[in-house]
Protein backbone atom coordinates (compact mmCIF):
# COMPACT_ATOMS: atom_id res chain seq x y z
CA UNK A 1 0.00 0.00 0.00
CA UNK A 2 1.39 3.31 -1.07
CA UNK A 3 1.83 6.04 1.66
CA UNK A 4 -0.42 9.00 1.71
CA UNK A 5 0.59 12.16 2.41
CA UNK A 6 -1.22 15.34 3.71
CA UNK A 7 -0.36 19.19 3.29
CA UNK A 8 1.95 21.12 4.88
CA UNK A 9 4.25 18.09 5.94
CA UNK A 10 7.84 18.35 6.32
CA UNK A 11 10.27 14.61 6.00
CA UNK A 12 13.86 15.61 6.60
CA UNK A 13 16.14 12.96 5.03
CA UNK A 14 16.31 9.52 6.23
CA UNK A 15 13.17 9.14 6.73
CA UNK A 16 12.12 5.41 6.29
CA UNK A 17 7.74 4.76 6.46
CA UNK A 18 6.23 1.66 5.89
CA UNK A 19 3.89 1.12 3.78
CA UNK A 20 0.55 2.04 4.23
CA UNK A 21 0.91 4.69 6.47
CA UNK A 22 -1.15 7.43 6.73
CA UNK A 23 0.35 11.57 7.87
CA UNK A 24 -1.69 14.28 8.18
CA UNK A 25 -1.20 17.63 7.50
CA UNK A 26 0.99 19.69 9.12
CA UNK A 27 3.33 16.76 10.64
CA UNK A 28 7.10 16.89 11.06
CA UNK A 29 9.24 14.00 10.61
CA UNK A 30 13.29 13.12 11.28
CA UNK A 31 13.36 16.37 12.95
CA UNK A 32 17.10 16.84 13.96
CA UNK A 33 17.92 16.14 17.79
CA UNK A 34 20.69 18.78 19.46
CA UNK A 35 23.23 16.22 20.04
CA UNK A 36 24.57 13.74 17.53
CA UNK A 37 24.16 10.14 17.71
CA UNK A 38 21.78 9.96 20.60
CA UNK A 39 18.97 8.10 19.05
CA UNK A 40 18.49 4.67 18.11
CA UNK A 41 19.74 5.04 15.15
CA UNK A 42 22.13 8.38 14.09
CA UNK A 43 20.49 11.89 14.12
CA UNK A 44 19.12 11.75 10.08
CA UNK A 45 17.38 8.29 11.01
CA UNK A 46 13.72 7.72 11.90
CA UNK A 47 12.40 4.26 11.21
CA UNK A 48 8.34 4.23 10.86
CA UNK A 49 6.68 0.85 10.26
CA UNK A 50 3.91 0.05 8.36
CA UNK A 51 0.06 1.42 8.92
CA UNK A 52 0.74 4.06 11.05
CA UNK A 53 -1.26 6.81 11.51
CA UNK A 54 0.03 10.32 12.85
CA UNK A 55 -2.31 12.65 12.79
CA UNK A 56 -1.66 16.57 12.53
CA UNK A 57 0.93 18.81 14.05
CA UNK A 58 2.61 15.96 15.20
CA UNK A 59 6.61 16.22 15.42
CA UNK A 60 8.60 13.21 15.82
CA UNK A 61 12.54 13.69 16.02
CA UNK A 62 15.33 11.66 14.11
CA UNK A 63 16.85 8.92 16.47
CA UNK A 64 13.48 7.18 17.23
CA UNK A 65 12.63 3.53 15.73
CA UNK A 66 8.97 2.81 15.95
CA UNK A 67 7.20 -0.79 15.29
CA UNK A 68 4.09 -1.04 12.86
CA UNK A 69 0.54 -0.25 13.08
CA UNK A 70 1.46 3.18 15.35
CA UNK A 71 -0.73 5.72 15.91
CA UNK A 72 -0.93 9.48 17.27
CA UNK A 73 -3.29 11.63 18.72
CA UNK A 74 -3.11 15.67 17.48
CA UNK A 75 0.42 17.71 18.37
CA UNK A 76 1.97 14.75 19.85
CA UNK A 77 5.63 15.26 20.38
CA UNK A 78 8.47 12.53 20.41
CA UNK A 79 11.90 13.76 20.56
CA UNK A 80 14.55 11.53 20.03
CA UNK A 81 15.98 8.10 21.08
CA UNK A 82 12.64 6.72 21.52
CA UNK A 83 12.14 2.51 20.73
CA UNK A 84 8.40 1.86 20.08
CA UNK A 85 6.74 -0.85 19.97
CA UNK A 86 3.88 -2.65 17.42
CA UNK A 87 0.39 -1.44 18.28
CA UNK A 88 1.19 1.69 20.29
CA UNK A 89 -0.77 4.61 20.17
CA UNK A 90 0.70 7.80 22.08
CA UNK A 91 -2.92 10.71 22.57
CA UNK A 92 -2.97 14.18 21.82
CA UNK A 93 -0.62 16.34 22.99
CA UNK A 94 1.52 14.20 24.66
CA UNK A 95 5.43 14.15 25.17
CA UNK A 96 7.70 11.46 25.02
CA UNK A 97 11.01 13.37 25.91
CA UNK A 98 14.01 11.08 24.92
CA UNK A 99 15.15 7.29 26.18
CA UNK A 100 11.94 6.07 26.58
CA UNK A 101 11.26 2.26 25.82
CA UNK A 102 7.87 1.73 24.99
CA UNK A 103 6.34 -2.24 24.66
CA UNK A 104 4.00 -3.20 21.96
CA UNK A 105 0.32 -3.17 22.71
CA UNK A 106 0.85 -0.20 25.28
CA UNK A 107 -1.46 3.12 24.91
CA UNK A 108 -0.82 6.06 25.89
CA UNK A 109 -3.40 8.78 26.39
CA UNK A 110 -3.43 12.45 26.20
CA UNK A 111 -1.43 15.06 28.00
CA UNK A 112 1.12 12.48 29.08
CA UNK A 113 5.02 12.95 30.02
CA UNK A 114 7.34 10.27 29.66
CA UNK A 115 11.36 10.50 29.74
CA UNK A 116 14.05 7.88 30.12
CA UNK A 117 10.43 5.28 31.06
CA UNK A 118 10.59 1.72 30.68
CA UNK A 119 7.25 0.10 29.40
CA UNK A 120 6.61 -3.10 29.06
CA UNK A 121 3.86 -5.03 26.60
CA UNK A 122 -0.05 -3.95 27.09
CA UNK A 123 0.02 -1.06 29.57
CA UNK A 124 -2.17 1.62 30.14
CA UNK A 125 -1.54 4.79 30.92
CA UNK A 126 -4.54 6.98 31.80
CA UNK A 127 -4.72 11.08 30.46
CA UNK A 128 -2.01 13.76 32.05
CA UNK A 129 -0.01 10.71 34.05
CA UNK A 130 3.17 12.53 34.40
CA UNK A 131 6.66 10.30 35.02
CA UNK A 132 9.23 12.33 36.55
CA UNK A 133 13.20 11.56 35.86
CA UNK A 134 15.25 13.69 37.80
CA UNK A 135 15.00 13.85 41.88
CA UNK A 136 17.75 16.75 42.02
CA UNK A 137 16.87 19.57 38.88
CA UNK A 138 18.54 21.35 37.29
CA UNK A 139 21.94 20.27 35.38
CA UNK A 140 23.31 17.42 38.00
CA UNK A 141 26.54 16.64 36.20
CA UNK A 142 25.68 13.12 37.14
CA UNK A 143 22.09 12.82 36.12
CA UNK A 144 22.74 10.70 32.86
CA UNK A 145 23.89 7.84 35.96
CA UNK A 146 21.32 8.53 38.38
CA UNK A 147 17.83 7.09 38.91
CA UNK A 148 16.51 7.96 35.62
CA UNK A 149 12.34 7.11 35.41
CA UNK A 150 10.28 4.22 36.12
CA UNK A 151 10.23 1.11 35.35
CA UNK A 152 6.69 -0.23 34.32
CA UNK A 153 6.11 -3.47 33.98
CA UNK A 154 3.67 -5.60 31.44
CA UNK A 155 -0.01 -5.17 31.75
CA UNK A 156 0.41 -2.44 34.09
CA UNK A 157 -2.79 -0.04 34.29
CA UNK A 158 -2.43 3.54 35.34
CA UNK A 159 -5.40 5.94 35.93
CA UNK A 160 -5.44 9.74 34.94
CA UNK A 161 -4.05 12.44 36.45
CA UNK A 162 -1.06 10.16 37.73
CA UNK A 163 2.42 11.29 38.76
CA UNK A 164 5.23 8.57 39.29
CA UNK A 165 8.71 9.87 40.68
CA UNK A 166 12.30 8.81 39.11
CA UNK A 167 13.27 5.18 39.50
CA UNK A 168 10.00 3.67 40.51
CA UNK A 169 9.55 0.24 39.73
CA UNK A 170 5.64 -0.63 39.12
CA UNK A 171 4.97 -4.43 39.13
CA UNK A 172 3.55 -6.67 36.67
CA UNK A 173 -0.49 -5.87 36.18
CA UNK A 174 -0.34 -3.98 38.86
CA UNK A 175 -3.14 -1.12 38.97
CA UNK A 176 -2.72 2.77 40.14
CA UNK A 177 -5.91 4.61 40.86
CA UNK A 178 -6.55 8.17 39.47
CA UNK A 179 -4.49 10.94 40.85
CA UNK A 180 -2.12 8.96 42.67
CA UNK A 181 1.12 9.93 43.54
CA UNK A 182 3.79 7.12 43.60
CA UNK A 183 6.53 7.01 46.04
CA UNK A 184 7.93 3.88 46.35
CA UNK A 185 7.90 0.44 44.23
CA UNK A 186 4.79 -1.20 43.50
CA UNK A 187 4.49 -4.96 43.68
CA UNK A 188 3.07 -7.16 41.17
CA UNK A 189 -1.10 -7.28 41.02
CA UNK A 190 -1.42 -4.93 43.38
CA UNK A 191 -4.26 -1.57 43.77
CA UNK A 192 -2.27 1.51 45.07
CA UNK A 193 -4.36 4.64 45.73
CA UNK A 194 -4.28 7.48 47.14
CA UNK A 195 -1.62 11.03 47.54
CA UNK A 196 1.07 9.22 48.31
CA UNK A 197 -0.05 5.86 46.97
CA UNK A 198 -0.77 3.19 49.38
CA UNK A 199 -1.71 -0.28 48.76
CA UNK A 200 -4.78 -1.31 49.23
CA UNK A 201 -5.23 -4.40 47.79
CA UNK A 202 -4.92 -7.01 45.50
CA UNK A 203 -5.96 -7.01 41.78
CA UNK A 204 -7.58 -10.24 42.39
CA UNK A 205 -9.93 -8.32 45.60
CA UNK A 206 -11.58 -6.19 42.85
CA UNK A 207 -15.25 -6.38 42.16
CA UNK A 208 -16.78 -6.04 39.03
CA UNK A 209 -19.32 -3.62 40.06
CA UNK A 210 -22.23 -4.12 37.48
CA UNK A 211 -21.63 -7.75 38.39
CA UNK A 212 -20.81 -8.48 34.27
CA UNK A 213 -17.24 -10.49 35.44
CA UNK A 214 -16.67 -12.35 38.83
CA UNK A 215 -13.95 -9.56 39.08
CA UNK A 216 -12.10 -7.02 36.61
CA UNK A 217 -9.19 -8.13 34.17
CA UNK A 218 -10.86 -11.56 33.07
CA UNK A 219 -10.34 -10.57 29.39
CA UNK A 220 -7.26 -10.63 27.57
CA UNK A 221 -4.92 -9.06 27.17
CA UNK A 222 -4.65 -10.24 31.56
CA UNK A 223 -5.30 -13.42 31.17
Amino acid sequence: MAVRIGKSVKIYPGVKLGNGCVIYDFVVLGFPPRNKMVGAYSDTSLQIGENAIIRPFTTIYAGNRIGDNFQSGQGTSIREDNIIGNNVSVGSNTTLEFGNRIGSGTRIHSLCFLELVNVGENVFIGPGTVFLDDPHPMNCPRYRECLGGAKVKKLVKIGGGCIILPGITIGEAALIGAGTCVTKDVPKGVVVVGHPGKFVKKIEELKCYPGFFKRPYLWKPYI
